[in-house]
């Protein structure tokens, strides 16, 4: 897909079989996320339920691995040594989850001591917002329980975890969002802002950048370590309303970054998949999607994974981008350095600003 087409459905994946009738949930489905090395695609099917399924789904890749759009999530594992669908009872219902690699222990000899099935390699952990208000946070390899952040008053809506897994972001309904450190586990501070609840968050590829998308109909882009406010991208629809009747039609449901940090996409009630550019305030592209309620980007780009409501999941073409040689530039500097490191430096202001995404 180039820049400014329309994205086109792939696939669409559906539960193998309807639920029993349970009081704690139903069957929607809440969040999907990718695994950073795109080996695992989580999905929260309802009934307190994660499915973590093998990526790609087929021998071949999108989209001839997605010949039809019907397919089950039963997946049959393929090969000698391969992964195997799991599966996660939560006990809640999970309204947000978020990939990230543990950081790599100071000591391989440690790290194997407790790990002796993943002795050479960061583990997979799986941040899991619950209806409790709770986030607890999986080990993928073996599904043990790591840790349990609490502090949010109602459900946590969404959870990202930065891709340098130094910090967690969480929404709970409420118009500010939490961040916490994913090294002490503790709160470090509330980013406020929007109008109404906040229910989507997302990191850049750098961990620079922290977009939030609310009820207020905005997506607000922040600067995690400074906790300051970049810009806003206000959501409209095509055709306004005659009345006030659908006031709520424009409501954000999902914000997300592209692999590569030049997009955002974002899900809304008014029935629309809607494509950004990282410096536009305009979107460049759109898509007819029904009941939409989450969305995520494959890490290797070109495809979008969206949830909805009757507990479907869709796969849709993503723009491919080259990025500038000044853009690989900031990313790779930001990738470890903070925006305090950055003003330290001694360079150019206009390059601090460029460095921090000051120059929108």
């Amino acid at each position: 897909m180039e820049a400014g087409e329309e994205p086109l459905l792939l696939a669409e994946l559906k539960p193998g079989r309807p639920h029993q009738f349970d009081w704690k949930s139903s069957c929607e489905t809440w969040s999907v996320a990718f695994s950073p090395d795109g080996s695992w695609f989580a999905w929260s099917q309802g009934h307190c339920i994660v499915k973590l399924i093998p990526w790609p789904l087929e021998e071949q890749f999108i989209p001839k691995g997605f010949e039809a759009k019907s397919r089950s999530s039963k997946n049959e594992t393929k090969g000698r040594g391969s992964p195997k669908e799991k599966t996660l009872d939560c006990g809640q219902i999970v309204w947000g989850l978020a990939f990230s690699p543990w950081p790599s222990p100071p000591s391989k000899k440690l790290w194997a001591r407790h790990h002796p099935q993943v002795p050479d390699v960061s583990c997979l952990i799986l941040a899991t917002g619950l209806n409790d208000g709770q986030i607890k946070i999986w080990e993928v390899q073996t599904g043990k329980q790591i840790q349990v952040l609490s502090g949010h008053l109602q459900w946590v809506y969404c959870c990202s975890i930065s891709p340098d897994c130094s910090m967690l972001c969480s929404a709970a309904g409420e118009k500010s969002v939490f961040l916490w450190s994913m090294r002490s586990y503790t709160l470090i501070r509330k980013l406020e802002g929007h109008q109404s609840s906040v229910v989507s968050c997302d990191f850049s590829p750098d961990s620079a950048l922290l977009v939030t998308a609310s009820y207020d109909t905005n997506v607000i882009m922040w600067d995690p370590y400074t906790g300051e406010r970049l810009r806003s991208l206000h959501h409209t629809q095509l055709n306004p309303p005659m009345d006030d009747s659908d006031v709520h039609i424009s409501s954000l449901r999902s914000v997300c970054f592209s692999p590569e940090g030049l997009y955002l996409a974002t899900v809304a009630d008014d029935r629309l998949l809607r494509i950004w550019a990282l410096e536009l305030k305009t979107p460049i592209a759109f898509a007819p999607m029904t009941n939409g309620l989450c969305c995520t980007f494959f890490p290797h780009g070109g495809v979008i994974a969206t949830g909805t409501r009757d507990g479907h999941v869709q796969f849709w073409t993503a723009p491919r981008v080259l990025s500038s040689l000044k853009h690989l530039c900031r990313k790779a500097l930001r990738s470890f350095l903070t925006t305090y490191q950055v003003l330290a430096l001694p360079i150019p202001k206009k390059m601090k600003e460029f460095l921090t995404y000051r120059t929108f």
